[in-house]
């Protein structure tokens, strides 16, 4: 009776061993065969709810990637970034609906990458992403990769934030909108903003939060300009998180008609994706001499 009883709990165990080999063999195909054909066939439209959980989390930071559409937009940046790619997966294991692997990337950075205009560099890494399967989808992904030896690559000095250059480039398209809501979105509370010395609206400084910039600098320039507007802006990435942006500023006066066309400069200080500091750098006797006319 014993021996029969060990041989039962012998093939249970088996038969499970073969079941669970089975599932693994076949999330690592599914996995595998999906993510060559987005990759290397730049066949984005392959991240839908048939591969995809709807709630596919890329664990990252400073905040992680959630869902189908956002997942599908934040790997858009290597399909378009890139190009001459080559994507393999060197090796791949798993137990149950959790998968490792390891993957190697090469690609020339032809186009737009999160912000980063084109530099012509090729990259050529290797990195491990932690998978978790869901009923034969793909739930949940965390890369490790070099990610200093991935910005070496493409040239950019790793003291600097090419999401900061993102971010103020932003600030200036919702300010050109009027959407000031947006712009106070990504300003810290403790904002400190300084006008130019002379300036007309430095008579406050420093400014202390956005709403004291709302009130004393952004209404004035409306009650007392037509057409306030930034033109030939440069923006240049700068060690210490922070941003220079270089343009003219192009109105009318209301007061008596005279037209500006000034050379200004604006220094961004930024701290985990917010805005802390403003400095603005200006022709004050220029926009005197129109307000004067």
């Amino acid at each position: 009776m014993k021996s029969i009883s060990t041989l039962f709990i012998m093939t249970i165990f088996i038969f499970f061993s073969s079941c669970q080999d089975a599932k693994v063999e076949k999330n690592i195909s599914m996995y595998s065969e999906t993510w060559d054909q987005i990759i290397n066939d730049a066949n984005l439209d392959l991240i839908n709810a048939d591969n995809f959980t709807e709630d596919i989390t890329l664990v990252s930071s400073p905040e992680n990637v959630v869902g189908i559409e956002a997942f599908k937009a934040y790997y858009s940046n290597f399909i378009t970034g890139f190009s001459d790619v080559s994507f393999s997966i060197k090796n791949v294991f798993g137990q149950g609906d959790d998968l490792v692997k390891h993957w190697h990337y090469k690609g020339t950075h032809s186009g737009n990458f999160f912000g980063i205009p084109a530099t012509g560099k090729t990259v050529d890494l290797e990195g491990v992403t932690l998978v978790k399967m869901k009923e034969g989808k793909i739930a949940q992904e965390q890369d490790f990769m070099d990610n200093l030896l991935f910005m070496q690559q493409l040239g950019i000095d790793p003291l600097l934030n090419p999401g900061n250059v993102i971010t103020i480039r932003t600030v200036y398209e919702n300010f050109a909108k009027g959407d000031i809501e947006a712009v106070g979105a990504v300003m810290d509370e403790q904002l400190v903003w300084n006008e130019a010395e002379n300036f007309p609206y430095a008579d406050r400084n420093p400014y202390n939060g956005f709403n004291a910039v709302v009130e004393g600098v952004f209404t004035r320039i409306m009650n007392e300009w037509d057409n306030w507007t930034l033109k030939d802006m440069e923006f240049y990435e700068m060690t210490n998180n922070q941003v220079l942006m270089t343009g003219r500023y192009h109105a009318k006066y209301k007061k008596n008609g005279a037209s500006l066309n000034l050379q200004m400069a604006h220094l961004w200080t930024l701290k985990d994706g917010k805005i802390i500091a403003f400095q603005q750098f200006a022709d004050t006797k220029g926009i005197a001499d129109v307000m004067a006319k």
